[in-house]
């Protein structure tokens, strides 16, 4: 557990800004995050008692949940409810002081507390407030609750996902949530990067489900061109070939051969020239259309070797191919482990276990090796309303 006499300092691109989050379970959580990994302060905000829903989320480790402990490292934690004019008083004490509010409550809520953006923005024209919701803070859907799952069904996400003529497959992670916090992110540096020109922050919007429309890639452009509805098409890309996944003499792995140049070599890598100077798969676009015969004829080449072996041997060809790992294959890779990826965080009840590492490499700056522990809830309290608050108008309680 981090201590409760100083904050866990990091340096990094953010070092000096202080964040306070308000946000609980993913979407807002995941956001800051990538705030604190690229050197902010993050000062987290749990209600009283039960803290951030995440706390009760498993697996544990004695009794610690490891979900919430991936996406809280280095945090700080206060409880405040903010309901009651004291711990309002303290929260006003913070963001005197902070450059960035996060939070994901409904529409609605920080307005009835005196906490949204109009009225905050009056009393701290520099801060820059970010709120993340499923719909977003305008429209006919925007008091709606949403879950991950909601804002994938609704935005056409798992209308593309999954096994033709299977039933509707949700994206195996919260890409709702997770999608989200990325362009919260996104949007907070580009807010603190115009502040320092103008002096004042601005309001972030962002609504789960339209960041999931904003990654749909060429489904949305592929209908308007053509009027045609995409469809699940299992591991295959919708507009490249080959690209999916293919089975050898054991298991499936998957091939990229995503240019001519590429299918030449693939087809020279499988002895098979017939392959390449057949005219129904001389261009992208023909072997889009014959993609199902295609299939057939490399998966009959490919079943005579092991996923390894044709791995090896496409590599050796300069053909982008790949095994398809499982999470526990990803502990030992040697290209993650080099890229510091699964990094370890020592925590005073769960012990030491593993989660994801930062993902963005910044020269001069050194890729933390260790992450420190999430707080316990309200662990920081003492020092907290010691540095931000004067005891006069906000005493402990």
């Amino acid at each position: 557990m981090q201590s409760e006499t100083t904050p866990v300092e990091q340096k990094g691109l953010l070092s000096g800004i202080t964040v306070v989050d308000m946000t609980r379970v993913l979407s807002g959580p995941y956001a800051t995050m990538i705030l604190r990994q690229l050197g902010a302060r993050v000062i987290k905000i749990e209600r009283p008692g039960a803290g951030d829903d995440a706390r009760a989320f498993g697996p544990f480790l004695n009794e610690k949940s490891t979900y919430f402990t991936a996406l809280n490292c280095g945090k700080e934690s206060i409880a405040l409810d903010i309901k009651q004019s004291d711990d309002r008083d303290i929260l006003h004490a913070l963001l005197g002081q902070a450059d960035v509010l996060v939070e994901n409550f409904r529409p609605g809520v920080m307005r009835r507390y005196g906490l949204d953006h109009e009225t905050l923005s009056e009393r701290y024209p520099w801060l820059i407030y970010g709120s993340v919701s499923g719909f977003g803070q305008t429209g006919p859907y925007q008091n709606r609750p949403a879950y991950d799952i909601v804002v994938q069904a609704m935005s056409g996400l798992m209308s593309v996902t999954g096994q033709p003529g299977g039933a509707p497959t949700r994206v195996g992670v919260s890409v709702g949530d997770i999608t989200a916090g990325l362009y919260l992110a996104i949007g907070i540096n580009a807010a603190l990067y115009e502040r320092e020109r103008t002096g004042v922050g601005r309001y972030l919007d962002v609504a789960m489900l339209d960041c999931q429309v904003a990654i749909l890639e060429d489904a949305l452009t592929g209908y308007a061109a053509t009027g045609e509805v995409p469809r699940p098409q299992g591991a295959r890309h919708p507009s490249v070939a080959p690209f999916s996944a293919f089975h050898a003499a054991d298991t499936y792995f998957v091939i990229g051969a995503a240019n001519d140049g590429l299918f030449e070599k693939l087809c020279n890598a499988l002895e098979r020239p017939d392959l390449r100077d057949d005219s129904r798969y001389r261009t992208n676009a023909l072997r889009r259309e014959n993609v199902d015969a295609l299939t057939a004829q490399l998966e009959r080449t490919l079943a005579g070797r092991n996923a390894h072996e044709w791995i090896a041997l496409l590599q050796e060809a300069g053909v982008p191919c790949g095994p398809i790992n499982s999470v526990a294959d990803l502990v030992d890779d040697e290209q993650l482990n080099e890229r510091n990826m699964v990094v370890a965080v020592k925590d005073a009840k769960a012990g030491v276990f593993q989660v994801a590492g930062n993902p963005i490499k910044i020269s001069g700056i050194a890729d933390a090796r260790a992450y420190p522990a999430a707080p316990e809830l309200d662990a920081d309290r003492a020092r907290i309303v010691a540095e931000f608050v004067d005891d006069a108008v906000a005493p402990m309680k």
